[in-house]
């Protein structure tokens, strides 16, 4: 299991200092050189799901997959270029079915990939399946359109 996962270390796009960015945080993650949003990017298991994703400070994009998952394979690729895309904006969390069964199972998912936007513990948006990263924008775009205080989609 994954209960204490370490941080991940991120290179910031706009002045290539490398940093530490934890799975769960009150804040969002910056720069600590040039204080530019990082992307965050991280993963999820049971033990440690509502801290990194229920405590976030930004909706969550969470993917629901397993590594035996060819769809999933197929499309966590696009999602991991969309929140680099997004700094600030979104965090998404990889949660893997097979090492977090009660997670799968309190969101209801019986297909993978499960995609859900998940704002302040809740989820607000679901997409099943895999599909071209078009449509998976227009879908995320479509769902933090609709969160209060979120900044604009793009």
């Amino acid at each position: 299991m994954m209960t204490s996962q370490p941080a991940e270390v991120v290179t910031c796009a706009n002045c290539g200092r490398k940093n530490r960015v934890p799975a769960a945080a009150t804040g969002l993650p910056r720069c600590g050189h040039c204080h530019q949003p990082l992307p965050w990017i991280t993963a999820a298991d049971d033990d440690c799901y509502h801290d990194v994703v229920d405590g976030a400070a930004l909706p969550v994009l969470v993917d629901l997959w397993a590594p035996w998952c060819g769809p999933c394979r197929v499309i966590s690729p696009t999602l991991e270029t969309l929140a680099r895309s997004r700094p600030g904006t979104i965090k998404l969390v990889k949660v893997n079915v097979d090492e977090a069964p009660r997670v799968a199972s309190s969101h209801g998912a019986q297909s993978i990939p499960t995609l859900l936007v998940v704002n302040r513990g809740e989820v607000v948006a679901r997409h099943i399946g895999a599909a071209p990263e078009h449509t998976i924008r227009a879908w995320l775009d479509e769902a933090l359109t609709h969160l209060p205080g979120s900044p604009p989609a793009g």
